[in-house]
């Protein structure tokens, strides 16, 4: 297990001299155990996602002729990032750059497209970089407010499982006259961890086999995953279409991990254009479906329950004492978290909710290949 992925507050929270009570202090035991295992070695990470230091990335190049590369297979462009590091030395690595993903690489959605980021070994040794391949680089669609709320969803899903993405939030400038003052930055961004370096932090591979079902998957990850896309009011997922889901697994033989990523159409980041498939007959994101397989016995559910009700104080301190959200935002979210608590906590609502895939008559059945917006 990762001890990284655990916000440093947690720790804190544990030995400030309060003690521990009930669920408390066997969390706190267990965060105690995992800064034993892991000896504050850096060794897995590099160094970039040791901690939430807010660092500057500069990019140069033809960034315009890259930014406009919105459709068809994308093309990697050479370039160059810029960063300080700590002894104030400025630090140059040669990478190529093209755009990435779907929905907001389209044109007309996004004023930034996100990219891949391409490293040489040999040119970001001795650098914070030394450990990463490629790195993902989530850049603001309609404003910098809704990136950085689903920053905090990875961030929250750190906390759920080491089987998880880490996340670097990063101020980002493009160095290029040929774009307009507004689209240099500076803005923030988010970097994000490649899905073989994900696998291998937990002692694992990436999958890429064709037809997976859900009820293939492990299922404690499986659960773990889709109650906490119910948490977030997500729907944009499927494991079938591999829609903003990953798979890993310990081997060819194994059955295989979900790794959800890409949270910007759920209901706790409200991004403007975020919607739901029209095929699962919903008035807004913000509203709550279960989307996971039909599971009659609600036995299955109880582990992963139990899992969210002791996690529950350091999910709250995510929004809670974040430095980059507004205090209307966080308000409005520990509601909505107030919410998802109430139901699971509730025997009869909660069968209510994760057995909705049961229903005949409902849309539980529907698998959807990616949100037609």
């Amino acid at each position: 297990m990762e001890m990284k992925s655990i916000p440093i507050f947690s720790f804190v929270h544990c030995f400030s001299g309060k003690g521990c009570i009930g669920h408390k202090c066997s969390t706190c035991l267990a965060l105690f155990f995992l800064l034993f295992l892991t000896g504050f070695s850096s060794a897995q990470t590099g160094g970039l996602f040791e901690n939430e230091e807010v660092f500057t990335i500069t990019l140069s190049g033809d960034l315009a002729e890259v930014l406009r590369d919105r459709s068809g297979d994308p093309q990697y462009r050479f370039g160059n990032l810029r960063y300080t590091d700590g002894d104030s030395s400025v630090v140059t690595i040669p990478i190529r750059l093209r755009t990435r993903g779907n929905f907001r690489r389209a044109k007309g959605i996004c004023s930034h497209p996100p990219l891949l980021l391409n490293f040489r070994k040999e040119d970001r040794k001795k650098t914070i970089f030394a450990q990463q391949d490629r790195l993902k680089l989530v850049m603001p669609c309609q404003g910098e407010s809704f990136l950085i709320r689903e920053y905090h969803v990875y961030k929250l899903y750190n906390l759920m499982s080491p089987k998880s993405f880490q996340a670097k939030l990063v101020k980002v400038v493009l160095d290029d006259p040929k774009l307009k003052p507004k689209e240099q930055g500076p803005f923030y961004g988010i970097l994000l961890e490649e899905e073989e370096q994900m696998a291998e932090r937990n002692g694992m591979v990436a999958v890429e086999k064709t037809l997976v079902r859900p009820e293939q998957t492990q299922l404690d990850d499986f659960l773990n995953m889709a109650v906490f896309n119910y948490l977030i009011g997500n729907t944009d997922w499927s494991v079938q279409y591999r829609q903003n889901v990953k798979l890993i697994a310990i081997d060819s033989m194994s059955k295989t991990s979900t790794v959800p990523y890409d949270f910007d159409h759920s209901g706790i980041v409200r991004a403007p254009y975020a919607k739901p498939a029209a095929e699962l007959l919903m008035s807004s994101v913000r509203e709550r479906r279960y989307r996971g397989f039909c599971i009659d016995n609600m036995a299955h559910f109880d582990k992963v329950i139990a899992h969210f009700n002791t996690l529950k104080e350091p999910i709250y301190a995510v929004y809670s004492k974040s430095a980059f959200l507004d205090q209307k935002y966080i308000q409005s979210t520990l509601k909505y978290l107030d919410a998802f608590y109430a139901i699971i906590n509730n025997p009869k609502k909660v069968k209510q909710e994760f057995q909705y895939p049961c229903k005949e008559d409902g849309t539980g059945h529907v698998v959807i290949k990616g949100l037609r917006n």
